[in-house]
């Protein structure tokens, strides 16, 4: 349970970054089929779809680099699916925030 409370904790602050530098939270933890994706936000005309990777240290490596092949393609589906729910016809992104411990978020843009 401690870990699911990380997680949220760590979601919540990366919404908290992504409004300070301009950008509208549209969903979170939006779910299709067996895919998630933690935020769907809007920034400027481009639809971001960003995974949240919350570590306490980086004892074990960066937050950001348990991002897979595997796990971005099973993003990239779900954000298909949401975009065909919205009937999106503009631009998409994907992007990482990555948080460790209390330091600022590190926002990774464009990882496809």
């Amino acid at each position: 349970m401690e870990h699911i409370q990380k997680g949220i904790a760590g979601e919540a602050k990366a919404c908290e970054y992504l409004k300070s530098i301009g950008y509208e939270i549209l969903a979170q933890n939006f779910r299709a089929g067996r895919g998630e994706i933690d935020i769907i936000a809007l920034h400027n005309t481009c639809l971001c779809f960003v995974e949240v990777k919350f570590r306490k240290n980086n004892r074990f490596g960066y937050p950001e680099a348990f991002v897979t092949d595997k796990k971005l393609a099973m993003i990239q589906q779900t954000a298909q699916e949401y975009v065909l729910q919205q009937n999106w016809k503009g631009r998409i992104r994907f992007d990482i925030v990555s948080i460790t411990g209390s330091e600022q978020p590190l926002h990774i843009m464009d990882i496809s």
